[in-house]
């Protein structure tokens, strides 16, 4: 990513795609040029969490919701300490925010921390586009980044794609640190982040659970010195073919029997631990409004998804693992897409969704009560 310049948002502004599409609009944000894989987000709100999700690195994402900004950048709903996202796509942006809490506008920040974005467009068409297309590389192009369209067109196909594209180091901590419980600590639960949102261990840290977030490239050592109760596996960026290591480690912890809790990434990485392969989704599902079942319960979750990947796990029956018997636990009612696994002989389970709600419904908060109930078991 190439940034000429701040602001200026009036600034001519050109988005190509790499099967050569393109949709012209004004700058948003920094003016230069940025590449990444075009996505698209569902979400009403919580642009801001969406933002700062490590999840969303080196991907440009487009805003189905007209309206963007509107509530302008506060400093306390940030899931990371910067913004993420290599790009941002909206139509109509807001020309005031207006919230007690703003202490600027999204413009502005996005400016600060040189993300080039694109307003003016029409969103609605990029998104349909991308429905029947699928995800693809982009490039969005400012100010000195503009050219002719077959010189752009060049310099989007030769970005990286997102297939093989190994990122969870890239955004996780780079050192430990540790969240405490709130009110009295019941638990101890190493954390391993492979692109972890602050919420995350806030709502374990609420339930009396003190956090050891660990990096990326943590040891099976490095985990069980904080002598944990449970063990977490974040979400993260990437895929999920490339992340040896945690598998790797995830696979030592099943092997002790240690209880187990995984999101997002960390679905797919008990997947593949399991033995189970995985694959990239035609545009994935992100967004706060995805109907997700539970199939132990039969109920019917409203949830927050950010993720290209899925699992490749039967869902009509229940699969011999060397770790004991799986089962999907959760499935997509748009797709059929695998949302969870659960081991049924030892404890250890995941979704592919975001239970932590930021943003987004709070549907599935109880799973971290679940992860509560196995560290009570395992104690017991």
């Amino acid at each position: 990513m190439t940034i000429s310049t701040r602001g200026a948002g009036k600034a001519p502004a050109v988005l190509v795609l790499e099967d050569g599409r393109s949709f012209r609009g004004r700058a948003y944000g920094a003016v230069g040029e940025t590449f990444g894989e075009a996505v698209f987000s569902t979400g009403m709100t919580g642009y801001q969490e969406t933002l700062t999700d490590p999840s969303y690195h080196r991907q440009v994402v487009v805003m189905t919701a007209p309206h963007v900004g509107n509530t302008g950048v506060n400093d306390e709903d940030p899931e990371s300490k910067r913004i993420w996202v290599s790009g941002y796509v909206v139509r109509d942006p807001a020309r005031m925010p207006s919230n007690w809490r703003s202490r600027r506008s999204l413009d502005e920040e996005l400016a600060s921390q040189g993300v080039v974005g694109i307003s003016g467009v029409d969103t609605r068409a990029l998104t349909r586009h991308l429905r029947e297309r699928g995800a693809m590389r982009v490039g969005i192009f400012s100010g000195e980044g503009l050219a002719d369209q077959e010189t752009l067109l060049a310099r989007v196909r030769q970005a990286p794609e997102m297939a093989g594209a190994d990122l969870a180091a890239e955004v996780a901590t780079k050192e430990a640190y540790v969240v405490p419980a709130v009110g009295t600590k019941k638990f101890t639960v190493a954390a391993i982040d492979l692109g972890i949102k602050g919420m995350t261990p806030h709502r374990m840290a609420e339930r009396g659970i003190e956090v050891h977030v660990l990096p990326a490239t943590a040891t099976l050592e490095d985990v069980y010195a904080v002598a944990p109760d449970g063990v977490f596996f974040s979400n993260g960026p990437g895929d999920p073919s490339t992340a040896d290591h945690p598998v790797s480690v995830m696979r030592g912890v099943l092997e002790r029997k240690t209880p187990l809790f995984g999101i997002c990434f960390g679905n797919q990485i008990l997947g593949r631990s399991l033995g189970f392969g995985t694959y990239k989704l035609k545009y994935g599902h992100r967004g706060i409004n995805q109907p997700v079942q539970d199939r132990t319960t039969g109920k019917v979750e409203v949830t927050a998804h950010n993720h290209g990947f899925a699992v490749d796990a039967p869902l009509d029956k229940v699969s011999d693992t060397e770790f004991g018997r799986a089962e999907v636990s959760h499935v997509c009612l748009n797709d059929q897409v695998v949302e969870g696994l659960q081991l049924l002989d030892q404890p250890a389970f995941s979704v592919q969704y975001h239970p932590e709600a930021a943003a987004g419904p709070h549907d599935a908060a109880y799973l971290f009560d679940r992860f509560v109930t196995l560290m009570e078991g395992q104690r017991a």
